[in-house]
């Protein structure tokens, strides 16, 4: 079986995603999330785990949100987080197949 070659907004796309998992906390910060209770966490939860200042880790969530790898829905004062399970997964097989 002959696979395409990987387009160029192929290529920017995967680029983009892999970039706003390249920082160790952003990678920290969608593993809490996934692993979290629901599926789903409030900055406040996350920010705890680290010692960053809550405007930092904010930062770091708002990359991931803007990559496409985590959604999230505001409740009041606080913003909760869930990780797009179909973009993590698409980046999973897109990584296998290279490899194949």
């Amino acid at each position: 079986m002959t696979r395409e070659p990987m387009s160029g907004p192929q290529a920017e796309r995967v680029s983009a995603l892999l970039k706003a998992l390249a920082d160790p906390v952003r990678l920290q910060l969608l593993a809490r999330v996934a692993s979290h209770e629901g599926g789903e966490a409030c900055v406040c939860d996350l920010a705890e785990a680290f010692e960053l200042s809550q405007p930092t880790i904010s930062h770091h969530l708002k990359v991931l949100h803007r990559s496409g790898l985590l959604a999230r829905s505001k409740r009041g004062v606080w913003v909760y987080y869930k990780v797009e399970s179909e973009v993590l997964d698409s980046l999973g097989k897109l990584i296998s197949s290279a490899g194949a």
